[in-house]
């Protein structure tokens, strides 16, 4: 069959080029000492970045839900699935936020992907002009597609760019999209900027906090707290799958945005609707997030980063400047990124090399991500490991 026959050519191709990918199979709860495929490791791989997904109090958050609510919610939301605990959550994440955003509500989806799909695409339609960083999330830039808007890309950071497109547009709605840390690099984007050509031109700036939200603030309500802003003009989504250690995402705005969501955005109004058990889980994650616990832990990462750059004595290799849980060391090549995580893997140490296309061709890299969960010794474990796996590729 010659259809099959041009996929394995193309799949041969991938694996030339060592950008074919291969799922590992985890056996234990997410945490830092796991077991994969039949071994023990410790992982460095994980968004848990609080270290709350094997949480005491939110398996049981989420024993009592599904006690509570059953398992499925049997229907979209604008049908029969919204029930109270996705009420509840939203009227909290709404709370939660608030400082930041005038009339805030908020809506909650099923992941952070059909978040960005549906703002989006509810947003800006075809007379809208869209204006979207260059390193922004994969499902950003399906959600711009999606809009069926013109689209414009500025260069990662460049603030002066955006300006120019954001003054030469004559669009009735504009809209500024952008991750806030950048999953790949751990840098944040210039949000205070951002904010204020968007104030000055009239456009909406959409903030994707994924990695962001509960690490970020003092209080953990992300990097809108992180830099301080508030703005009707700002429209933020958040995943509860990562430092939340939940899953689903929700968007939060002015009332009126998210009511005009609620009508028209299709990644919501046709879907079914997230397990309630997971939204009742949701409200203990979130409280755990605010209390002094989620301080404690934001405290205990920032030590653990602190600690990683001062233990990394690369050459060759390069670490990225990130002052996030995400500590990027950029390698270059393919194959040596694939030689290094075997290397660790070896070792017992699981860190997932990253390649194009999810970064730019010769910026393949080792993702280091810390967890609250990590110890110090697991921090210089990793560390050495490292340095030596520098090391051995120039031998």
């Amino acid at each position: 069959m010659q259809l099959l026959a041009d996929l394995e050519q193309q799949l041969q191709a991938l694996d030339g080029q060592k950008l074919l990918r291969r799922r590992r199979t985890a056996d234990t709860p997410c945490a830092p000492h796991v077991t994969v495929d039949g071994r023990k490791l410790l992982a460095f791989c994980s968004n848990d970045y609080l270290g709350l997904a094997s949480h005491p109090r939110l398996i049981e958050a989420l024993r009592e839900g599904a006690t509570r609510y059953g398992v499925g919610s049997g229907g979209s939301h604008l049908i029969s699935g919204h029930s109270r605990a996705h009420a509840l959550l939203e009227e909290r994440l709404a709370e939660f936020v608030s400082p930041h955003l005038e009339q805030a509500r908020a809506l909650y989806f099923c992941t952070g992907y059909m978040a960005n799909l549906a703002v989006l695409s509810a947003l800006a339609g075809r007379d809208a002009d869209l204006f979207s960083e260059s390193l922004n999330h994969a499902s950003l830039i399906d959600g711009t597609r999606l809009a069926r808007a013109k689209v414009q890309v500025y260069a990662h950071g460049d603030t002066e760019a955006l300006e120019r497109l954001l003054k030469a547009s004559s669009a009735k709605t504009k809209v500024v999209v952008t991750d806030s840390v950048f999953s790949m690099d751990g840098d944040l984007a210039p949000l205070p900027r951002l904010l204020a050509l968007c104030e000055q031109y009239g456009a909406w700036l959409v903030v994707d906090d994924a990695h962001g939200f509960g690490v970020l603030g003092a209080q953990g309500r992300g990097a809108l707290e992180h830099f301080n802003l508030r703005s009707p003009y700002l429209i933020y989504m958040g995943t509860l799958g990562k430092a939340a250690g939940v899953g689903g995402a929700f968007v939060a705005a002015h009332a009126t945005v998210i009511e005009w969501m609620v009508q028209r955005a299709r990644p919501y109004i046709y879907t079914t609707a997230g397990a309630p058990a997971l939204a009742h889980a949701l409200l203990t994650s979130i409280d755990l997030i605010s209390g002094h616990e989620g301080a404690i832990r934001r405290a205990h990462l920032q030590q653990l980063i602190a600690q990683l750059k001062a233990a990394l004595h690369l050459q060759r290799w390069q670490l990225f400047a990130s002052d996030t849980a995400i500590q990027p060391v950029i390698i270059g090549q393919n194959a040596e990124a694939l030689r290094a995580s075997a290397s660790l893997l070896e070792q017992g140490l699981w860190v997932t090399a990253i390649r194009p296309p999810t970064v730019p061709a010769d910026t393949a890299r080792l993702r280091v991500a810390l967890s609250a969960a990590h110890t110090a010794a697991d921090v210089d474990r990793v560390a050495q490991a490292i340095n030596v796996a520098e090391a051995e590729s120039v031998a």
